[in-house]
This record gives C-alpha cells, structure tokens and sequence, in this order.
C-alpha cells in the first residue's frame, strides 16, 4: 500500500465531526485510502446500482439497514440522504459516524453545503505527490519519466504504460462525468478544448483566444473550464493581489493537477520526448506547483498560492502564503544552476521588501545547493517540511 500523506489528518477529523468527506478526481486511490483508514467501517459504493436504488428510493431504511461507522463512496448520486444523514447525526451527536466520498466534487459539495454545514469536514485527495512516491520507494529517478507518468495510482499498482491509461481515462472522463455535470454535446470539440488548454500550460489564461481558437462561445468557455476545475483535471493559478505600486497582470495561469494527463493530452508517447518537448519547462513549473497544492491539501489547509508579474514582464513563478510570511520561488527545469535563475528573485526582494532566505529557486537537479546570492532547492524536497 502507497502511504498517502492525507491519512493522519483524515483519522484526525473523524474524531471531531460526525461526517467527513473525501473529494477528488476519479482513479486518485480515495476508495482504497478510505477501505484501509477504516477497516471497521462497512463501505458502501452508490456506483452499485442496487444500492444507489435503495439510498434514492428508501434513505431512511438504507440508513438504518447499514447503521453507523459507514463508508458511503460516491455519496453524489443520492443527494436526497443527506438530509436523513442529517437526522441521523443530529440524534446522535457522536464523531466519526459517517465518511463520505465522491468524485463528482460541485455536485457533492453542493448537498453537503444545503444539508451538512457545521457537521462535516471535508478533504481533498489527488494523484500522487512526489514525497508519497518517494516514501513508496516508487520515484523514478529520471525527471522525464516522472513528467511523462504522472501520478494515478493504479499506474505503478498495476504496473500499466502510460499510453494504456491515460487515453482511456481521458476518454472515459469525459463520456461519463462531464455529461453529468454539463451536456457538452459535442464531445470532438470538448476533447480538442482539452488539447488547447493543455497547449496553454502555465501561460495566462485568454478566454477569447481559447474561445476562438476552439471555435466555441466564450460563455461556453468559462463553463467548460469550471467543469475541469470542478472535477480536479485543472487549477487556476491567480495573480498576487498586492500591487507594490506597480501595475500588475490580471489573468490567471491554467495548470493541470497531473502532468501524465497532460503530456498524454500534448500527444507523448514515450519518456524520451519530454526531454526535447518544447513545453518541457511550462510541464515542470506545472509538476512543482501542482505538487505544492497537494502538500496543502494533505494538510488539510487551503492553499494561499500566487504567480506575480507586473506590465514590465518583471515575474515571480509561484509565491506561497504561510500565515503572515510570504515565500517567493522561481522554477527552471534545469538540472544545473545558474546565477541568472535569481534575477527575478533579486528583482521581487526590492519590490516587495522581502529577505533572501525568503526565496528559493527550485530546479531539475537532485541536491540542495547554497549560494552567497541565493538558495537552490531540488525538485525532490522543496515540499518535505511545508
């Protein structure tokens, strides 16, 4: 079993609240996760279509049928027992009564905020980070392959190629979750506004240029692109919000939660490609970033995470907001140093009065390395001590 870095915090939470709830993008272990947190817990999957009928028609008796110390996965598909799990709770007033999963993450949340305010907590489990492959002993010493593989579990559990899985799953994503939560229609222009995106990694979002290019609406945009976000396939990486007297970017940055996905999506079809690839160096921004929003996560915190750039083109890849401290990293695929990979930190330090040790260059290489001008930090412990 992959120790996932969630599970004390998961444990944790089912001490205190009645009912908590673990989201995520489909094939990211949380069954597995869940089964295993709590072996004496009776899991039920709504998938079953015999049970989802019994939780849809009769939520009062499934309830009672099964009793507490219940693992309900896929809880979206009954939105109407929530409110008996409600009742249930209420009556009780006892911790860790209910733990609840689903993959469908706006039609979950949705019921649990009309039913469960107050009584739920609620975390978010993703494909696997870089420290999690590393304690699973499982972490491909070869950067390219890591980037091209990604992070589902079921890839390294069933030892599958990459070209048997994520095609499928792209491909299964889309007939089956994104139908449900939206009628796409056409599912060829859907697959090819996966495509530009993918093509768009780590550059600021233009709607109007996805829209176009896409020969689709713009309305039509912004609703395809929170369908991704809602279903953990994208992130949006916001601008920092203070200005340091300078006029600063607007847009976001767009992201994908896995990088197998979106090499899978960029056409790879082996390892050796990602070395030449002319996004290779967006693909590792996207890795590191993505890797910091599932320590967050793991964490059970929000992540406070930010690009900033100002109308110069004076840039800052990623900072990180712990409480009042502010942490600013720029990110280079290289795997050696150079002192030219600090400027845009030097620059930031004056505009927003910020110390050295406050900042980091995060690299392709695999050891820590200090420097009288600045700190370079491996790709495979930035994230160990967050």
């Amino acid at each position: 079993m992959i120790a996932r870095d969630i599970t004390e915090k998961l444990k944790y939470l089912a001490t205190k609240y009645p009912v908590v709830t673990l989201t995520g993008v489909r094939q990211c272990g949380k069954s597995y996760l869940l089964k295993n947190t709590f072996p004496d817990y009776q899991y039920i999957s709504l998938e079953d279509t015999d049970y989802r009928r019994m939780a849809v028609e009769d939520p009062r008796g499934f309830l009672n049928n099964f009793g507490e110390h219940l693992i309900i996965d896929e809880a979206q598909y009954a939105p109407n027992l929530f409110s008996y799990i409600q009742t249930k709770v209420d009556e009780k007033n006892e911790c860790g009564m209910y733990i609840l999963s689903g993959s469908q993450n706006f039609l979950l949340i949705e019921k649990i905020s009309q039913s469960l305010a107050g009584r739920v907590a609620v975390l978010q489990l993703f494909p696997l980070s870089v420290n999690e492959m590393q304690g699973a002993g499982i972490m491909q010493n070869n950067l390219n392959e890591w980037l091209y593989t990604g992070g589902y579990p079921r890839i390294y559990d069933k030892e599958i190629e990459p070209t048997d899985f994520y095609p499928y799953y792209i491909q299964t994503y889309m007939e089956r979750d994104v139908q449900t939560l939206r009628n796409i229609g056409n599912l060829l222009t859907f697959h090819k506004f996966l495509k530009l995106c993918a093509a768009r990694v780590g550059q600021l979002l233009n709607i109007n240029s996805l829209a176009n290019e896409c020969g689709i609406s713009v309305p039509t945009v912004q609703a395809w692109l929170s369908i991704l976000e809602a279903s953990y396939i994208v992130f949006l990486l916001q601008p920092y919000h203070k200005n340091f007297n300078k006029r600063l970017i607007k847009s976001p940055k767009l992201y994908f939660y896995d990088t197998g996905v979106l090499s899978s999506l960029l056409g790879m079809t082996n390892a050796e490609q990602m070395a030449t690839h002319y996004l290779r160096g967006e693909i590792f921004e996207n890795m590191v970033i993505a890797d910091c929003v599932k320590n967050h996560y793991a964490q059970g915190k929000t992540p406070q995470i930010y690009f900033w750039r100002d109308s110069n083109q004076n840039e800052v890849d990623l900072l990180v907001e712990n409480g009042l401290a502010l942490q600013a990293y720029e990110i280079k695929s290289s795997a050696t140093i150079n002192s030219d990979f600090l400027n845009g930190l030097k620059n930031f330090r004056q505009t927003a009065d910020l110390p050295q040790e406050n900042t980091a260059v995060i690299y392709g290489g695999d050891i820590n390395f200090r420097t009288t001008s600045g700190f370079f930090v491996s790709w495979k412990k930035v994230w160990k001590n967050d």
